[in-house]
């Protein structure tokens, strides 16, 4: 069955929320990151999640929930994002996002295109499309710091893969009003 607008609606502005989140964790990692080719890798990146949030941000208003709104995710979810962006040094923050939090977005973004009907969601489609393009990228961009710079290289933290893992929903969707079809 797939998702109604109003499921749609909490899981963009979620993922618009995670978006802003990851955004907002990579900005603050630039100037507190020493090596250079970090700090080039955290920035182009800000950059992608910006865009990711702004696209994201348009189309929530375009299924009736405001423009550019943001939607917490699962607590559990939340509480993994926090201890990402608490991550220090450097290798340790490369791995917990490029090995973390990165792949399990693109994971939940195939899922989300699995979930929903491509022809009544095609704008939402484009920008999730999109978004995993530039995922996909991003890690092969740490890829390549690493083979410039292989003392960034951290250890797997499989701490936060597994928790992400076992976290099967990070969007909170709100309840349907008594009385509501699907």
């Amino acid at each position: 069955m797939p998702l109604s607008v109003r499921a749609r609606a909490d899981t963009v502005a979620t993922l618009r929320h995670t978006s802003v989140y990851l955004m907002e964790t990579l900005a603050r990692w630039v100037p507190t990151s020493p090596e250079y080719e970090a700090k080039t890798l955290f920035g182009r990146h800000l950059w992608e999640f910006a865009q990711h949030a702004d696209a994201l941000g348009q189309r929530t208003s375009e299924l009736r929930l405001g423009f550019h709104a943001n939607r917490p995710p699962t607590e559990a979810y939340a509480t993994i994002l926090e201890t990402v962006r608490a991550s220090d040094p450097t290798p340790t923050r490369l791995t917990r996002m490029y090995d973390g939090i990165v792949p399990d977005l693109e994971r939940r973004y195939r899922a989300y295109l699995e979930a929903v009907d491509h022809l009544m969601d095609e704008p939402t489609v484009r920008i999730v499309e999109r978004a995993q393009t530039d995922l996909a990228r991003m890690i092969r961009e740490r890829d390549e710091v690493l083979t410039q710079r292989p003392d960034l290289a951290g250890p797997l933290d499989g701490g936060i893969i597994e928790a992400l893992n076992a976290i099967e929903e990070i969007v909170d969707f709100r309840p349907m009003p008594a009385g509501a079809g699907s």
